[in-house]
């Protein structure tokens, strides 16, 4: 069958026999394609043309250039059955008489020849992988080679690979290449694998999980606490305290009795042990496990662990913690190119974990922030019983601008307020707080709802660093058992009773503020004492996969937990109910009931 070679300019045909009788070197017949069939191997956009000039006889001709090749050449069919094989690939890959086995066979040293060939055939892009030996290599063969996969057209639509095998050697210039190669193979799979989520634990354990079983057969990471990160690659002398944040072993080392603590355990190293005399240097200490030395807790013994490699954490000029790998007895010892590739891979988890790091401090800083600027509302008046919520929605995302209010007013009156601004972060808190203080110096003015939303619209739009805010104002009048609502883009408030379902409250709604374009209305509506007033934030409701008339439908689905529920209850119940499992944003609440 005629074949085309995908990977060069020219397209000429090339033929390899499948008659089984022929030579059982894989007869090839017909000319080579001026494309080339491999670096330093068949390649040369002339070859066609050689072999014409040499005819009659090109045939024999062309078999004694490719079997005399110190290359080894094979081709393989579209099933990737091995049609033909010059003598310097049965020699590389340890077996003769290839005809018509798999790669997989042929190749079973380099575990990932099938998956790239497959490739190869698919989309005709050539490709190259290193491979070694077979555990037990017959005499000669090569200790390392590099493979490279190019396909070959056939002109009835079928495909071939052509597969060339160079030998590496054990030193020189190719191998090196073929190291640096499987050195930058490797970090960027670890670029990939590790640091895939903005959390210390999560980033910890993937660096753990990836070293181990591939360079020991026990890992940790252990981070040091803010206070002792400094300018600098090292630390204090004296005993130094560390937080465990990883922790990964094959089975064999797993739960083991007087094992390592598990992750979450603050660990404090004496000055003798190698993880302190890491930190306390900035380089990988290594041990080679001597008889009587305990790591993680388990015992140098013949049944213990053997060599030990403890490399600095480093990121952008700071010591932020330590990386421990732990071999069992009669391991290998770690390397110097071994040790310099696990530091290189550590440095690059470190920037990993120390931008999680900076992201969980500044997370917690802005939750802080919020909570200390979101008072707990209190019972303005003996007449209104109220309770409250506010839940962060996790470490997915920072944490955002959902606020809420009581502001006390005359004749036993209450202002309620609920309101939430766009966006998250420390920025979002700080408006919040502005929208507060601006909503109570407007209140004290005893405007009715919808004048204090044009107010402060109209404050918070001569601020163009002011972000934009949803609010929902209801000032709750317990004496005329009514109350009167105004919105500013936001979300309906609800009215929950034990003997009736619940509805929500039709109020106009008007723009966001900040926005510069209010114009607000007010509308009145019954509050009677056996009804709980719910006042939200989207996080409450609202699901990315879903319409928000759905959303809030299920709202509508509520009741009271029990008649004489307590407003605590009620809320404990309309999270339980209404939340999402995982919020995709903050969650504030707030409910009002009369008495």
């Amino acid at each position: 069958m005629a074949l085309r070679h995908g990977g060069g300019q020219a397209r000429e045909a090339i033929a390899v026999s499948e008659d089984p009788g022929s030579d059982p070197s894989g007869s090839l017949s017909g000319g080579l394609g001026g494309g080339d069939l491999g670096d330093g191997g068949l390649g040369g956009a002339g070859m066609v043309d050689l072999v014409a000039a040499l005819a009659p006889g090109s045939e024999d001709v062309l078999r004694e250039v490719v079997a005399d090749a110190r290359s080894g050449i094979a081709v393989f069919d579209g099933d990737l059955r091995c049609r033909y094989a010059n003598a310097a690939f049965a020699r590389a890959t340890g077996a003769d008489g290839q005809r018509e086995r798999s790669l997989a066979e042929v190749l079973a040293a380099l575990p990932g020849a099938v998956a790239t060939a497959r490739q190869v055939l698919a989309d005709g892009i050539p490709r190259e992988c290193d491979g070694g030996p077979p555990a037990a290599p017959p005499p000669g063969m090569p200790a390392a080679w590099l493979c490279r996969f190019r396909r070959l057209e056939l002109a009835d639509r079928a495909a071939a690979v052509v597969v060339e095998l160079t030998d590496l050697g054990a030193e020189g210039p190719l191998r090196e290449l073929a190291t640096d190669r499987a050195r930058l193979a490797l970090l960027n799979e670890a670029s990939e694998r590790i640091g895939s989520k903005l959390d210390v634990e999560a980033t910890s354990a993937e660096l753990a999980r990836f070293v181990v079983p591939r360079f020991a057969q026990l890992a940790g990471v252990e981070i040091l606490p803010p206070e002792a990160v400094q300018p600098g690659e090292t630390v204090r002398g004296g005993p130094i305290r560390a937080l465990r944040t990883a922790l990964e072993a094959v089975p064999a080392l797993r739960g083991r009795r007087g094992g390592p603590l598990p992750p979450g355990q603050w660990v404090r190293h004496e000055d003798e042990c190698a993880t302190s005399h890491c930190l306390g240097t900035g380089r990988a200490v290594a041990d080679d496990g001597r008889p009587g030395h305990r790591v993680y807790g388990l015992s140098c013994e013949p049944t213990g662990f053997g060599p030990v490699l403890v490399v600095p954490l480093r990121a952008r000029g700071h010591l932020i913690g330590a990386l421990t790998l732990v071999r069992t007895a009669a391991s290998a010892p770690f390397g110097r190119d071994e040790t310099a590739l696990i530091q290189e891979l550590a440095d690059r988890a470190a920037v990993s974990i120390d931008n999680a790091r900076h992201f969980s401090l500044s997370q917690d800083l802005t939750l802080e922030l919020q909570r200390a600027l979101l008072a707990e509302p209190g019972n303005p008046h003996a007449n209104l019983e109220l309770a409250s919520r506010y839940l962060p929605c996790g470490t997915s995302a920072m944490v955002g601008g959902d606020w809420f209010e009581t502001i006390r007013l005359s004749f036993g009156r209450t202002l309620l307020v609920i309101g939430d601004v766009m966006g998250h972060g420390v920025e979002a808190a700080v408006d919040m707080s502005s929208y507060r203080s601006l909503l109570r110096y407007v209140a004290a003015t005893d405007l009715p709802p919808h004048r204090i939303l044009r107010q402060l619209d109209r404050l918070t739009s001569q601020n163009d660093a002011t972000r934009p805010a949803t609010c929902l104002l209801a000032l709750v009048e317990p004496a005329r058992h009514r109350c009167t609502y105004a919105s500013a883009g936001h979300l309906p408030p609800a009215l929950i009773s034990a003997d009736r379902p619940t509805r929500l409250v039709s109020v106009p709604t008007g723009p966001p503020l900040g926005t510069g374009l209010g114009d607000y209305h007010a509308a009145v509506h019954p509050l009677l004492p056996d009804q709980a007033l719910l006042l939200y934030t989207d996080g409450l409701v609202e699901r990315r996969t879903e319409d928000i008339d759905t959303s809030l439908a299920r709202l509508t689905r509520l009741g009271f937990p029990h008649p004489s529920a307590s407003l605590d209850d009620l809320l404990d119940h309309v999270l339980a109910t209404v939340k999402p499992a995982v919020p995709d944003d903050d969650i504030a609440v707030l409910a009002a009931r009369t008495l």
